[in-house]
């Protein structure tokens, strides 16, 4: 039996990847419209080494108003984390809760001054709760293989 402490670090946060467009400009600073946002988020997480995970948190913003896109951002803001003698059961959790709840900041971080920079007020993005969209899709998981079995 190993008495090692579990370990968990944060060995690099970085942009994977950055994209914004706005593909009306210049007429969409014209207009007066305020757009709706919509916002999606998902998160990935891989084995990059002995201990050592990636996790990926993707947020794409688009705000339009009807068909008229003013803008669209997406980021991939990434983690690299140290993660060592953890059981095996706690890793799904810590990767798809844990990981992404240190990330969220940045990404809104980054998220509303690529924004501000496009020529728009800044998008704050409200907190986001990992650990029930982790639950979600747990049951979701759950229910198509319960699908699955009765097929």
């Amino acid at each position: 039996m190993s008495d090692e402490q579990p370990v968990f670090s944060i060995e690099k946060i970085y942009v994977k990847d950055l994209s914004i467009e706005v593909p009306n400009a210049p007429q969409i600073f014209l207009e007066r419209e305020t757009p709706g946002i919509e916002v999606q988020i998902q998160s990935a997480a891989q084995a990059v080494g002995e201990g050592l995970f990636e996790v990926a948190l993707t947020i794409t913003v688009n705000a339009k108003e009807g068909e008229k896109a003013f803008f669209l951002v997406e980021v991939v803001k990434a983690g690299i984390f140290q993660i060592r003698n953890v059981p095996e059961s706690d890793m799904a959790p810590i990767l798809a809760v844990a990981c992404p709840n240190i990330l969220f900041p940045y990404a809104r971080e980054t998220i509303s001054d690529a924004v501000n920079r496009a020529g728009f007020p800044p998008v704050i993005l409200a907190p986001v709760n990992f650990e029930s969209l982790y639950q979600q899709r747990l049951m979701e998981q759950q229910q198509s293989e319960s699908r699955i079995q009765l097929q």
